[in-house]
């Protein structure tokens, strides 16, 4: 087992901006007159949001197929025959380090059927903490002065059309409008010098987002989100021992590096300037 001793902490903030209409479904607590068949996740005050889940497994699920590692051999059953993952006893795997990888007394099994026995000691912590993104203050008042169907989401109608007989099924698709824009934030847990590399994944992923899509409905059009303002910043085992840990007060690592893209492209200068 590789030693855990934390060295540090990187803390990314940033916007992300939706390019078309957003889904990220809710639970439907009643049926009410007039009320969306699909509604959006929503907070307490009534506000959309993109949980932390929702943006983490999207960004693991594309870095797995962007890796090769979404072969049946090379996934495991979460929800026996509905959900699986990827997770291996590759001490260097890049998804497994950044995610986490866990073990149980009785082996896993793959979607193709086989056993996966994933080894005590390669058993290792998540690296990647993903806060829910919030509606940000501008985009709070912005919705609330369209002339949308809800306070801060529009409602779209979509007819599923039998392919044999052409019957068509209304339906009412609640979203988040194009142009909102959420406040997300990650923190990334540097436990060895690897991990210091692996992060160029973490930005990949938002890079390979931007050209998928977040939430449902993907293929037909909805969520397609941008990554704007990014900010990277690093506080080591030192600054936290000093207190020396306030972003608002640091410069960020990435200068005028603001967006995935432009960070991956330049990671290896971004690297070194985590010490």
């Amino acid at each position: 087992m590789v030693e855990i001793s934390l060295e540090g902490k990187i803390v990314i903030t940033g916007n992300i901006r939706t390019e078309t209409g957003l889904s990220i479904g809710g639970a439907t607590v009643g049926l009410d007159i007039g009320g969306v068949d699909n509604p959006v996740i929503k907070n307490a005050e009534g506000k959309p949001y993109i949980p932390g889940s929702s943006l983490k497994g999207k960004m693991r699920s594309l870095l797995e197929k962007a890796n090769g590692l979404a072969t049946d051999d090379k996934r495991i059953w979460v929800v026996p025959n509905e959900i699986s993952i990827h997770m291996c006893n590759e001490p260097e795997c890049v998804v497994c380090n950044i995610f986490g990888r866990t073990t149980r007394k009785e082996p896993y099994s793959s979607p193709g059927g086989g056993a996966i026995k994933i080894e005590k000691e390669n058993v290792t912590p998540t690296r990647l903490i993903v806060r829910d993104a919030v509606l940000s203050e501008d985009s709070v008042k912005k919705l609330r002065g369209l002339k949308t169907d809800l306070e801060f989401t529009e409602v779209k109608w979509e007819n599923v059309i039998d392919r044999i007989t052409s019957a068509a099924t209304p339906r009412q698709m609640e979203r988040v409008p194009e142009g909102a824009e959420f406040k997300f934030g990650m923190i990334y847990n540097v436990f060895t010098e690897s991990d210091k590399s692996n992060l160029r994944e973490v930005f990949k992923a938002l890079e390979l987002l931007e050209h998928d899509y977040l939430g449902g409905s993907g293929s037909r059009g909805y969520g397609k989100v941008k990554f704007e303002d990014v900010n990277v910043y690093w506080n080591s085992k030192a600054d936290y021992e000093n207190g020396d840990v306030d972003t608002e007060t640091k410069t960020s690592i990435n200068g005028e590096y603001k967006t995935p893209a432009s960070i991956v492209k330049n990671f290896e200068a971004i690297k070194e300037k985590i010490k």
